[in-house]
Parts: structure tokens; sequence; C-alpha cells
């Protein structure tokens, strides 16, 4: 964003506004990479197995609620922000667990 303290207000709320829409066209249109969001949610069904496994039930509980409520967030953001349908939900998931490509 482009900011220049002698633009007045109203034309620079109209630019904004514009920066704004123009971002979340782009998101709507672009390709959805889930290779990383699929990595990091088979990280975390492994980490619930294991744990399961050695019988914490109660950190299982926890991961998946944290999980669940971070899922739901992004969900939330995501239709805040203009999604709808399949890629909305992608990208919810990609917000969710994209972050195994750190991996």
């Amino acid at each position: 964003m482009y900011f220049d303290q002698d633009e007045p207000q109203d034309v620079r709320e109209r630019r904004l506004a514009e920066e704004r829409a123009a971002g979340r066209v782009a998101r709507a249109e672009a390709p959805l990479e889930l290779g990383a969001a699929h990595l990091g949610a088979g990280l975390v069904v492994v980490a619930v197995v294991l744990l399961a496994c050695f019988g914490k039930v109660v950190a299982v509980g926890v991961v998946l609620g944290v999980f669940a409520v971070w899922f739901g967030v992004a969900r939330v953001w995501v239709r805040y922000d203009g999604g709808r349908g399949w890629h909305a939900m992608g990208r919810a998931y990609g917000l969710t667990f994209g972050w195994g490509g750190g991996f």
C-alpha cells in the first residue's frame, strides 16, 4: 500500500478501498497450493495417533480442539473476505495447515 501524508482523506479512502477490492479478487482467483497444507494435516494426524497410542486422551482432545477452533476462525475470516464454496474451504484449510511447508 502506498501512503502519502499530503493526500486528501477522501482520495486516500477511495484508493485503499480499490486496493482492498483488487486484493480480494486476486485471492479469489488464485489457484490453491495445498501441498504444504496436506503435509501439515498429516503431521497433526501422526501427532494425534502417537498421543492416542500413549494414552494421552486429554492431549488428543486439546490438539484436535485447537485445530478445530483454528479452522473455524480461518473459515469465518475467509467468508468475511468474500470467499464462497469449495475454494473458500480450501483457503481455510490452507490457512489452518499451511505451516507444514516450513518442514
